[in-house]
């Protein structure tokens, strides 16, 4: 049986533009057409379909549904979710999507969350020795409730095209964060339908503020049913790397992702044999003992990967604020390792700098793309910042964007929640040798010159 469910303009843009449509869906037959194939596919261009609404926390029912990775997401993932009452066991059962084999069964951690006068409980269930670029299927058991059957897809471990989601700021306006929570998933669903499998979106690096307060955990569990407006139709999760913004202070934020009470937030994962992302906290010092860390991690890292990733939260190279303290702290590191491409937020618009390098700028340089768009309200950039003159970029609104890594280039693509796109560029893999060799030119020529160069 057929019905037709009135479609927003806004998301008829959207699919024209990221289902590869070769007309402007304009007519009233195009019309007929999408809204036929929303029914046939159980779309949830509109919002609805079978994941378009949050569980229900209630008693020991799990809900919160979600994904993490921190550890190596080719092997590894924590499937977390949460009850209002504490559950006398709680279990997921998992085997390879499509298979015959029988299920395993992994017990969760469980505990309360720390802070906040609502009661809550988590549980992570911490998957190990998984295989790479394998869908795994799974359903999660609390006392005698089960939750909907459910899958995600393990990280490659060769060297395949893929793509990632960038971005953060999702706290303030809890309906917009919905938005822009189900458009991502359509993304999700739409990259994986298409047969180019560099669109194909398998994470979403999440640059920090999830909610307002961080020892709030009522807006915590706001958040955390929201998230799951990113479950595809048909049931996929999409995994989240999650960083520290500065609005998630407090104890809560290491329970929701499944880390141990004194982890620090700052780690590396390959999302591929050439894809290597680097996960910076803000929210501590930047200099001490994560600064020896960066450069012990970029050291390690770049020889071994075509493309080199960092996210955190506070932006080197704002469009808004003023600069946060990576820029002392990192931005040096960035350029002596040529790091390709980093992730910032806090600002709550769209940017992207010039490449930068010496605090100038530099074809050879980093380019900072940014600041926040999951759901706050825009801030008015400050587009007459040098660092934001062309190729660079600042304008505002909700987005996301879409990191593609490929052998030769990597594109990066800003999408507004209404189906625009607000930018998109791409990257060649460096020539490391040759990057050294400049590097070492340019040093040597500063000691042999008068006075630096005032930068801009």
């Amino acid at each position: 049986m057929f019905w037709l469910t009135l479609i927003p303009l806004k998301t008829l843009f959207y699919y024209n533009q990221h289902m590869h449509t070769s007309k402007i869906l304009s007519t009233p037959s195009s019309w007929i057409v999408v809204l036929l194939l929303a029914s046939l596919n159980g779309s949830i261009l509109n919002g609805s379909s079978n994941w378009g609404k949050e569980a229900e926390l209630k008693g020991t029912q799990p809900a919160h549904f979600r994904v993490t990775w921190t550890a190596d997401p080719s092997q590894q993932a924590t499937i977390s979710w949460s009850t209002a009452k504490q559950a006398s066991k709680g279990l997921l059962r998992y085997r390879v999507k499509g298979s015959t084999e029988k299920f395993a069964t992994l017990a969760a951690e469980t505990g309360k969350y720390i802070g906040g006068e609502v009661e809550l409980y988590y549980y992570h269930a911490r998957m190990k020795d998984l295989e790479a670029s394998t869908a795994y299927e799974f359903q999660i058991f609390s006392d005698q409730h089960k939750s909907k059957p459910m899958y995600f897809v393990t990280a490659p471990n060769d060297d395949r095209p893929l793509s990632i989601f960038s971005g953060g700021d999702s706290r303030t306006d809890r309906e917009e964060r919905r938005r822009v929570n189900t458009m991502l998933a359509q993304m999700v669903h739409d990259s994986h339908a298409n047969k180019a499998p560099q669109d194909d979106i398998i994470a979403l690096a999440h640059g920090g503020d999830y909610i307002v307060k961080g020892t709030n955990l009522e807006q915590w569990a706001e958040w955390m049913s929201a998230n799951e407006l990113t479950i595809g139709p048909t049931g996929r999760m999409l995994p989240i790397i999650p960083t520290r913004g500065n609005h998630d202070g407090g104890k809560i934020y290491n329970n929701v992702f499944g880390l141990d009470s004194d982890n620090k937030n700052y780690y590396g994962v390959n999302l591929s044999s050439e894809v290597r992302l680097v996960t910076l906290n803000t929210e501590i010092s930047t200099a001490g003992s994560q600064k020896k860390w960066l450069v012990e991690e970029l050291e390690s890292s770049r020889p071994k990967n075509r493309w080199l990733i960092a996210q955190y939260h506070r932006p080197a190279y704002p469009a808004v604020k003023t600069p946060g303290t990576a820029l002392q702290s990192w931005v040096p590191t960035f350029e002596k390792y040529n790091v390709d491409l980093v992730c910032e937020n806090d600002g709550h618009t769209i940017k992207r700098t010039v490449p930068i390098r010496g605090n100038v700028k530099d074809p050879s340089g980093v380019v900072y793309i940014g600041e926040g768009g999951l759901g706050v309200p825009p801030r008015k950039p400050k587009p007459d910042r040098w660092y934001l003159q062309a190729p660079g970029l600042a304008s505002s609104g909700s987005h996301i964007f879409i990191i593609t890594c490929e052998s030769e280039k990597l594109t990066c693509k800003c999408v507004e929640l209404n189906g625009k796109i607000a930018d998109e560029f791409s990257l060649k893999p460096r020539d490391l040798k040759k990057e050294v060799l400049k590097k070492n030119t340019k040093a040597n020529k500063k000691k042999e010159a008068a006075p630096a160069a005032h930068a801009p």
